[in-house]
């Protein structure tokens, strides 16, 4: 699935193209997402001018001045920005039209993802109102993490891919960081030192920022705004290398299945 850095990477393709932009039509063809598009989106959205596109966690926000709608892609979503000229094809759900002839296309095989419109502030909506610090900014640190941790007896794997600990360290990413900051996924959250834990966030902040800045990870078909994959897949270190030889000590990567995602490890680099 799309995770944050796909997620940005898609904020960033689709803003320069519609931020300005005046909404006059929006077409739901399928209204059967993960939660249904309320009738009163289209509506809601019409007639504004789309003032800016942020990101939080896996949530895009999109401020059209009066309101603001969110963008969930789910499992299998994107986003296009094509000429309303190119005719739908089969999971092509939703397009927001601009007055100069381009669309905002929603395309999700899966409908795991979901639309929403948000009349108030978005950060008390409760999708996004229980959520954790930004992985990027400086509120995610080691004294929070370990202070969380504290008698934590999960594995710290599954501790750091909590929304509410900490948003968009997905199962790639969370793999990748403990890797690099030589931490087993699945050593007790209560058992990882201060120490350890500012290596491992500076891990997470430079794996997501690695990834956004190649454009995301490709291992099924998430797409860029226009079309492209990412590649960060070509520089993963552990996840996807079950019996391949380790980047450091060469000893085989090894894969465990760790609350219900398959984890990847070097059972020598990792303690």
């Amino acid at each position: 699935m799309p995770e944050l850095p796909e997620v940005e990477t898609t904020r960033r393709g689709i803003e320069p193209h519609v931020v300005g932009q005046r909404v006059t039509k929006v077409v739901v063809r399928d209204r059967r997402l993960r939660w249904p598009v309320p009738e009163s989106f289209e509506p809601s959205i019409v007639g504004n001018t789309i003032v800016s596109v942020d990101r939080r966690a896996k949530y895009l926000i999109v401020d059209v001045g009066e309101g603001h709608f969110l963008i969930h892609l789910g499992m299998s979503g994107s986003l296009r920005i094509l000429p309303t000229l190119i005719e739908p094809e089969a999971h092509d759900h939703v397009d927001v039209i601009f007055e100069n002839g381009t669309a905002m296309r929603y395309n999700d095989p899966r409908r795991f993802g979901s639309m929403h419109w948000v009349d108030g502030n978005p950060a008390e909506h409760w999708l996004l109102a229980e959520l954790g610090p930004e992985p990027l900014s400086e509120a995610f640190n080691a004294s929070w993490l370990h202070d969380l941790a504290r008698r934590r007896k999960g594995p710290v794997k599954n501790f750091i891919m909590q929304q509410s600990v900490v948003v968009g360290v997905g199962n790639i990413y969370a793999s990748e960081a403990l890797f690099i900051s030589g931490i087993h996924p699945n050593r007790p959250a209560g058992r990882v030192s201060r120490e350890r834990y500012a290596r491992l966030v500076d891990a997470i902040k430079l794996t997501l920022s690695q990834a956004i800045e190649v454009g995301g990870t490709t291992l099924r078909d998430f797409v860029d705004a226009n079309g492209a994959p990412g590649y960060f897949s070509q520089k993963l270190k552990v996840y996807g290398r079950d019996g391949e030889a380790c980047v450091e000590c060469g000893r085989a990567i090894r894969k465990r299945v760790i609350g219900q995602r398959s984890s990847f490890f070097c059972p020598t680099c990792q303690r």
